[in-house]
């Protein structure tokens, strides 16, 4: 069984970014022994959340990185709102379009959720 997710953010809400670390690390929780991925894709104004500025994220982001959740950041996003890499948290990956990796995660078989 395929217990890969797929969380997707694209709005610029603090509360929203909580939940889903939140969801991430009792979906995490609640499959112990099993095999699964997860990654959150950001696009639109949610990339906002995830610069070094985010302090009380960043750490949770860090922990979830160190278990092996991918977060990954639309470019065309970023350049709109004009934030560079370097302000970026760190392991964060820069994607082309955010909307692209949505559908090719679910194409792979992760599970689509929007907090």
């Amino acid at each position: 069984m395929n217990y890969d997710l797929l969380m997707h953010m694209d709005m610029e809400s603090q509360d929203t970014l909580d939940m889903a670390l939140g969801n991430i690390e009792n979906y995490m929780a609640a499959l112990p022994g099993e095999p699964f991925r997860v990654a959150l894709v950001a696009n639109s104004g949610a990339v906002k959340l995830f610069t070094k500025a985010n302090f009380g994220a960043s750490f949770k982001v860090a922990g979830l990185r160190a278990k092996g959740v991918e977060f990954k950041l639309c470019a065309n996003s970023l350049k709109k709102f004009a934030i560079p890499v370097e302000e970026l948290m760190e392991g964060c990956e820069v994607i082309p379009a955010g909307i692209v990796e949505v559908v090719r995660l679910q194409r792979e078989g992760y599970a689509y959720v929007k907090p």
